[in-house]
């Protein structure tokens, strides 16, 4: 500041991770924007909550405080999903745990109130965007208040900020209270006398009555696109409703390369350098993101209830004009380690109906099968990637975003080099795999899959032959590596010994189990705390218990020595001994 000729910042944004100024962090993003259009921030990285003294450090801010809890939920961030502290914080210098509080932003928004008690409090980022209304609490094991709320914030932003919170910084710039800014898309305000809008089951009825909490969710997720969503209005008592704009638009392809043209330093602060940097820069330094959003619908993720199932992708010109960028980076050693997004092979609208009607609410585009207005193409993507390569000083090009086999083999577009699909399978085998191919088929039982909204085993089977056939052709040894997920809504005891049974069969030996982890805003977290597919009122039997998950995911790495025992307890359980030898 004092360098700068400031005397007052506009904005201090205050984040749960430490400064990164890469364009993978939101804090990084986010402050880049506002200074794009003349906003002076000043960034307050895990601060010490303990009081409000370091909340005062930069001095009164001119406009606000702008609070996330970082690129992961506090509450993810520090507790395994065994409820165990972690002991490593990857987005903390040094990896050193206990950097960032419980439930950060809750925390910080309360501090920042103390510092100032009238400025105003814009809560954004992952954590207040999955929380923006009540929601199951897996950590408490009980439905929670929207988080704007308990935080005591002004405003809260959801889903992918950039446009909001210039809108936000623009009216606070003319002289507006932020109490008086209530109709910015993207946000959640608090209000007395809330206009028209659905009404979602009050918060008193949703904390107490599951087949409420089920509507409520059914709700928001259908009115979760810019074009189909409406505001949504949960009252809680004493004349308070949150109520929620409707969704923001996804940024166009321009927008995103502006949005990533713009100066980062793409490192940590030099301040950490005496700690060892910041570990969670290392996978994503020399990684390109090249597209937003995704509408693969995957019960257990979040990206849908976030980032949205409208995808937009950025140009090719953008993307190789950050290629070029890395190669002048005197850390760089020729290797880009990923050309992706949430998943690396959607580039673009999933229709053009969408574009004029907005997503579906009652269909997924790829399940139960790809829907037949589907738009598969990967050419733009093929394309991509041949100029990203073709950047001088790159040596090698990777894909480690992940990507959906389903929507390779619906593409049967034809190309220079046959059909789409087929023309991207070659293209990936041959340049941009590091001799392993990670994947997520994420289990293999029907009953599991259908609750987790994923293609039939069968559909994994093919791409394993086809992938091989692949590397044949090309006369690589190049491997395959499946991602599953035990203790999902829906699984068994019955369902892990299956699916250990068909690793054992295919030889296919997991790089990570992960245990569902019930974190707020998925379809699956409802599911797990309702115990009912919220669209169908179908009922279906959920793993809670700690010794379940614990057998379910030690089923899954059956060949470690050290789960044997509790392999054993799992087989005899099911009454399936006649597997202990098999199972090992």
């Amino acid at each position: 500041m004092e360098s700068l000729g400031w005397e007052q910042a506009d904005f201090v944004l205050v984040t749960g991770d430490a400064y990164v100024d890469h364009p993978s962090f939101g804090t990084a993003i986010i402050s880049r924007v506002l200074e794009s259009h003349g906003y002076r921030v000043a960034i307050l990285a895990q601060p010490d909550w303990k009081s409000a003294e370091d909340f005062r450090r930069f001095g009164r801010p001119g406009l606000g405080f702008l609070i996330n809890g970082g690129n992961v939920d506090s509450m993810v961030n520090n507790f395994s999903v065994f409820k165990n502290r972690r002991k490593r914080d990857s987005y903390s210098p040094g990896g050193k745990a206990g950097r960032r509080p419980d439930r950060a932003v809750i925390v910080y928004s309360n501090r920042a109130r103390e510092a100032y008690r009238d400025v105003p409090i814009i809560i954004g980022g992952l954590e207040a965007s999955l929380r923006r209304l009540g929601h199951y609490d897996y950590w408490d094991d009980r439905v929670r208040r929207s988080v704007l709320l308990d935080s005591k914030a002004d405003i809260l932003i959801y889903g992918m900020g950039e446009r909001a919170v210039v809108e936000i910084a623009e009216a606070l710039a003319s002289g507006l209270k932020a109490g008086d800014i209530s109709w910015i898309r993207g946000t959640c305000v608090k209000m007395k006398e809330p206009g028209e809008g659905i009404r979602l089951p009050a918060f008193a009825e949703i904390a107490e009555d599951r087949d409420a909490y089920c509507r409520s969710f059914a709700l928001q997720y259908r009115s979760n696109d810019s074009i189909n969503g409406e505001t949504l209005v949960e009252e809680y008592g004493r004349g308070t409703f949150v109520v929620q704009n409707p969704p923001q638009p996804p940024l166009s392809g321009i927008e995103l390369d502006d949005i990533y043209a713009l100066p980062y330093m793409r490192t940590y602060h030099p301040s950490y350098e005496k700690d060892g940097g910041v570990p969670a820069i290392r996978e994503v330094k020399f990684s390109i993101t090249s597209n937003r959003g995704c509408f693969g619908g995957c019960s257990f993720c979040a990206i849908t209830y976030h980032q949205g199932r409208e995808v937009r992708g950025r140009s090719i010109e953008s993307v190789v004009r950050e290629a070029r960028l890395m190669t002048e980076d005197p850390d760089f050693k020729g290797y880009i380690h990923d050309v992706g997004g949430p998943t690396a092979n959607f580039r673009k609208p999933s229709c053009s109906r969408q574009l004029e009607y907005g997503m579906c609410g009652k269909r997924d585009c790829l399940y139960p099968e790809p829907c037949s207005r589907l738009d598969t193409d990967h050419r733009d993507y093929i394309e991509l990637l041949e100029a990203v390569r073709k950047v001088r000083g790159v040596k090698k090009v990777f894909v480690r975003s992940g990507i959906r086999y389903d929507y390779i083999f619906a593409d049967r577009k034809k190309g220079k080099k046959g059909s789409g699909g087929e023309a991207f399978l070659n293209q990936l085998c041959e340049h941009h795999i590091s001799g392993i191919l990670k994947v997520a088929p994420e289990h293999i039982s029907p009953e599991v899959l259908r609750h987790m909204h994923k293609p039939g085993v069968e559909i994994f089977d093919r791409f394993a032959a086809e992938y091989a056939k692949a590397n044949s052709r090309l006369g690589k040894k190049q491997y395959m590596v499946p991602y599953f997920i035990s203790s999902h809504p829906g699984s068994r005891l019955e369902d892990a010994i299956e699916l250990a049974l068909y690793m054992k069969k295919t030889g296919f030996v997991p790089d990570q189990v992960q245990d569902f982890y019930p974190t707020p805003g998925t379809l699956s977290t409802c599911m797990y705390y309702t115990e009912k597919d919220p669209f169908t009122g179908e009922s279906l039997y959920v793993p809670k218990t700690i010794r379940e998950k614990k057998m379910q995911r030690a089923l899954l790495h059956f060949n470690k020595k050290e789960n044997r025992k509790i392999i054993i307890e799992a087989l005899k359980t099911a009454d399936r001994e006649d597997l202990i030898n098999i199972l090992k």
